[in-house]
């Protein structure tokens, strides 16, 4: 254990991926330190369910894919003994409507309309890439202050090329006149060859991950346990907290915000943020996002020849076997619904029940297999969430996306939407918690030389 913190408390907001893995560092190097998270369980929007299937089968209404490349997470996996299961081999297909109107499924070597969609954003993709993928220049504020969909009709583009665009609401949670061009030149501009070529999941669940960090901490988690008030006056960090019926404060040396910027903004902090940051904040939209976890008594969409999952802009929205790597006959297809597909979902549920929305998968064989179980989450309706993951939106000025993750003072902040790489994954967060985390321990090696940072107050 590194002593850099001996004697130096923090308070850390969040007990997510992010939030639990700045406890973690901090920990390590000495501090006492005291996680508050207003839900009853730990992980955030990593949530593993296993009530309401049958065979002990679990699926992940939460954060569930973990590409090749999200090595921050992957090497955190390592150090708890968590292995990782390989799942999803033939990577992503791609399921539209055919003008017959029956669904058609392309495999991932004929999905021509990714392939169209991509050599349409070449200029833009070039002029971005010179500007070193700032989100601060000219270039990035013209993209920004577009939607895809207004792209889309100014260059005249054909029902392929707005089918696939579509299809991107469950990767990015929002629809095409909802998300900003920034956003999907940013995505397209990637020097990855293959996206992703090798993907996992946490053997038992992904909130293995989150629990084994918050054993790890013990009686230094407090569940349930809202805060509601922050200040920061001379050397110390006030923050006020909720529990049931019951208040008090805390003082701490520093403190780490790991929430979202959905709850972030109902929090009083004394003093104010700087304007940018306050402005980023309060501007930073957050996609809708419904996950219906189906249960079926056999894998109907098992097949040698085709992937085991499908992007598409159907109501049902992306599809994928949620449990590939269990053991049993029956089998769970995970469907996540971003954006208007996401109100659509819930409102064939709540009309006509889950089975009408297992009925809708006849594209991939289901008929006359038994549905067995089901659950659903909607994480707009989440009250400690209010969304599934950011999303930058035509209306956000990108200047102010450094803001997210700006210290301000002894207050630092951390999640997948101070991200700049991994904004929305899982090794987002987990990434941004330890970043938070070295910038505590910088900050207090600096001021114990007498030079404070320009953020201090």
């Amino acid at each position: 254990m590194s002593t850099h913190l001996n004697g130096v408390s923090v308070i850390v907001a969040g007990a997510g991926l992010a939030g639990l893995a700045a406890a973690r560092e901090l920990a390590a190097n000495g501090a006492r330190v005291t996680v508050v998270e207003a839900r009853d369980r730990v992980g955030g929007r990593v949530y593993t369910l296993a009530d309401g299937f049958i065979e002990g089968q679990h699926a992940e209404a939460g954060g569930d894919l973990i590409d090749e490349d999200h090595t921050a997470l992957i090497h955190l996996t390592e150090e708890l003994g968590l292995p990782l299961a390989r799942i999803l081999r033939k990577g992503f297909g791609y399921a539209r409507l055919a003008a017959n109107g029956k669904v058609r499924i392309q495999r991932p070597s004929s999905a021509r309309g990714w392939t169209r969609l991509s050599a349409a954003l070449e200029p833009h993709i070039r002029a971005y890439r010179i500007g070193e993928r700032r989100w601060d220049t000219p270039v990035a504020a013209d993209l920004a202050s577009r939607s895809v969909a207004e792209w889309l009709d100014a260059m005249q583009a054909d029902e392929e090329l707005r089918a696939t665009a579509k299809g991107l609401r469950g990767f990015f949670l929002a629809d095409p006149d909802e998300l900003s061009l920034l956003a999907l030149v940013d995505q397209f501009s990637g020097e990855e060859t293959s996206w992703p070529s090798k993907m996992y999941r946490v053997e038992g669940g992904n909130q293995r991950l989150a629990a084994a960090m918050a054993a790890a901490l013990g009686d230094r988690v407090k569940l349930g346990t809202e805060i509601v008030a922050v200040s920061q006056r001379g050397r110390r960090v006030r923050a006020s907290l909720k529990s049931g019926r019951l208040t008090a404060d805390l003082l701490a040396d520093y403190m780490i915000f790991a929430i979202p910027a959905t709850l972030l903004r109902r929090i009083p902090i004394t003093p104010a943020l700087p304007v940018h940051q306050h402005q980023a904040i309060a501007k930073l939209a957050y996609g809708r996002a419904t996950k219906t976890l189906v249960q079926f008594a056999e894998r109907f969409w098992r097949s040698a020849t085709r992937p085991r999952a499908f992007g598409s802009p159907l109501p049902a929205g992306a599809v994928w076997d949620a449990n590939e790597e269990q053991r049993g006959r029956p089998g769970i297809l995970s469907l996540l619904a971003g954006g208007s597909a996401s109100d659509a979902t819930a409102a064939i549920v709540e009309r006509d029940g889950v089975e009408a929305l297992a009925r809708s998968l006849e594209w991939l064989g289901v008929k006359d297999t038994t549905l067995v179980g089901s659950r659903q989450h909607r994480w707009e309706a989440d009250t400690w969430s209010r969304g599934g993951y950011a999303v930058f939106d035509h209306t956000f000025d990108p200047a102010l996306r450094g803001w997210l993750a700006q210290p301000f003072g002894k207050l630092f902040f951390a999640g997948e939407h101070t991200s700049l790489k991994y904004q929305g994954y899982m090794n987002g967060a987990v990434e941004s918690g330890q970043r938070a985390a070295a910038e505590v321990i910088a900050t207090h090696r600096m001021a114990a030389r007498g030079r404070p940072l320009h953020t201090a107050l």
